[in-house]
């Protein structure tokens, strides 16, 4: 079985922003989006004994992710290998998965309209590479593997070093994302930048009953609208052609 994690450690992380740009650089991210992206601590103590931290944010292909109920149109899907992925040809633009990610990990395209985040470059993993954010990074803070094997390195670190989640008591939905580092970095970054609740665009069951069903309704008269204008197209082609 394989479930792949990454682990971020924060010892190592200068904060350069070269997992940003290799990143935006893979996936042609626009200008002012992020599909992985730095994030300072404020700094505390007083001189000359101070400590900040640093947050290298990305979708955490949580175990529960909330983007998955949200997702009217059944667009966004969670892969083989674990990794929650968009599939753009069913996503309708509608940003419930957006207000749904408690790490606000996810944005809407400006120019496509549709829901884009990271999924830990599943085509480059699938072609044997590392995503772009590991293989770019100048101080190795980045490690990504299999967590379900026991010799890789993520799996050590995770279970052998205790890498730790950015979750709390009432945010606890299995992020595949850690962070590794002295226990003030890690300290500062988990209360600097919480999960927040995510926001559901309908809820409990008025969502599942009443606004779901409606718009995959409202999507699948589109696609059934385009087939039936297409064999319009169709017939009326050929009665043209025969007269």
């Amino acid at each position: 079985m394989t479930r792949h994690a990454m682990v971020t450690d924060l010892r190592r992380c200068v904060g350069c922003q070269a997992c940003t740009a290799a990143c935006n650089a893979e996936w042609d991210v626009p200008a002012g989006y992020a599909r992985t992206h730095i994030q300072h601590t404020p700094v505390q103590g007083t001189f000359p004994d101070l400590a900040a931290g640093i947050l290298v944010a990305q979708c955490a292909q949580c175990d529960e992710a909330p983007c998955l109920p949200a997702c009217p149109s059944g667009a966004t899907f969670r892969d083989a290998n674990g990794a929650v992925r968009v599939n753009r040809e069913v996503c309708i633009g509608c940003g419930y998965c957006v207000a749904a990610c408690p790490y606000d990990a996810r944005y809407i395209h400006p120019v496509l309209k549709k829901a884009d985040k990271c999924d830990f470059c599943a085509p480059r993993v699938a072609r044997g590479q590392e995503p772009a954010c590991v293989a770019t990074c100048p101080t190795h803070a980045k490690v990504f593997g299999n967590l379900e094997d026991r010799e890789s390195p993520v799996f050590k670190l995770v279970y052998d070093l205790g890498a730790q989640r950015r979750e709390t008591q009432a945010i606890h939905v299995g992020p595949h994302v850690y962070y590794q580092g002295k226990p003030q970095q890690v300290a500062l970054v988990m209360d600097a930048f919480p999960p927040r609740p995510p926001h559901m665009p309908v809820s409990g069951s008025l969502w599942e009953k009443v606004a779901r069903p409606v718009v995959v309704g409202a999507v699948g008269l589109t696609f059934a609208g385009q087939a039936v204008a297409f064999f319009h197209q169709l017939w009326h082609g050929e009665e043209d052609y025969e007269d």
